[in-house]
């Protein structure tokens, strides 16, 4: 392999590979800078200046308006609170569903697998749904945000996989040292898959954090409303303000830059997420747990 780098057909390549995948990159990073940039614009500099990166005149104003009311504020605890314990709870329910799958002694595991593919390909639709979560009293609750979609038949089928991939001796070895059912699942499945916890967890913040749907559903109650719905609010209705008319301050930003620092507050604490997930993606699932 390092041999045909050496050669000039395989430093040809590399050039061309640089630039495609830095093209892609600036694509990508490139207007997430602008709404950055244009948070902390003008109102005549984003009506004047189709593109900019860096404002002329930076100010403020938008960030401090947003943050002088509650309704921001008050979003992005709902949103924090509902993306932490709706994951944790998808974690839960992933994981202890899709490791008693994966053992092949379980009673009625075909039957339960074929229920699980059936319901990714065809679900009770929107208004069976909707009455299901009012009849459990859960309209106007953080809880019909979570509860609905809880658990992912596909991320179930997944990890139950993933689970089945492990070699049989390591579940053997632990019950020859004594260890129960859950003792096994507790000390030496989950220790070895933390690549999938990693990577499962991630995805489940992620749409959790991101969902609005749900709220527009099943929310009425505008201090319930998590950032993403107060955000899809302003991008779609341009009349709607983002706190309370009592709530009005001496300054009134362009609305704009109101939207782009919306933005970038409900984007930027998901990206500071990933980092610390990021180091178990690469990682080898079985490296060291098998010797010999």
């Amino acid at each position: 392999m390092h041999k045909m780098h050496n050669t000039t057909a395989g430093r040809i390549f590399d050039v061309f590979n640089f630039i495609l995948l830095g093209i892609l990159g600036l694509a990508t990073v490139v207007p997430f800078l602008y709404i950055i940039g244009g948070s902390f614009a003008t109102e005549s500099e984003l009506a004047t200046r189709p593109f900019f990166i860096i404002p002329e005149n930076f100010t403020t104003a938008a960030y401090q308006y947003i943050f002088s009311t509650d309704s921001v504020v008050r979003s992005l605890g709902v949103s924090v609170f509902v993306t932490v314990v709706g994951t944790l709870i998808s974690l839960i329910l992933t994981l202890t569903f899709a490791y008693p799958l994966s053992r092949k002694e379980m009673m009625g595991r075909n039957v339960v697998l074929n229920l699980i593919l059936f319901s990714m390909l065809f679900s009770g639709g929107m208004i069976p749904t909707y009455l299901l979560v009012k009849g459990l009293g859960l309209l106007d609750s953080l809880w019909a945000l979570i509860l609905p979609l809880a658990i992912n038949p596909f991320y179930v089928i997944i990890v139950k996989t993933f689970f089945q991939e492990l070699p049989q001796e390591l579940e053997d070895a632990s019950k020859m040292d004594g260890c129960s059912e859950i003792q096994t699942f507790w000390r030496v499945m989950l220790p070895l898959s933390k690549p999938v916890i990693a990577t499962f967890t991630l995805f489940y913040a992620v749409f959790y954090w991101n969902d609005f749907f749900q709220a527009l559903l099943y929310i009425t109650d505008t201090t319930k409303w998590p950032i993403q719905l107060l955000l899809q609010q302003l991008v779609m209705v341009a009349n709607v303000g983002i706190g309370d008319i009592s709530e009005a301050t001496l300054y009134e930003p362009p609305e704009e830059s109101i939207k782009l620092a919306v933005i970038v507050i409900a984007t930027v604490p998901i990206l500071l997420f990933y980092p610390f997930l990021q180091k178990h993606f690469a990682k080898g699932v079985m490296l060291g747990s098998v010797k010999g």
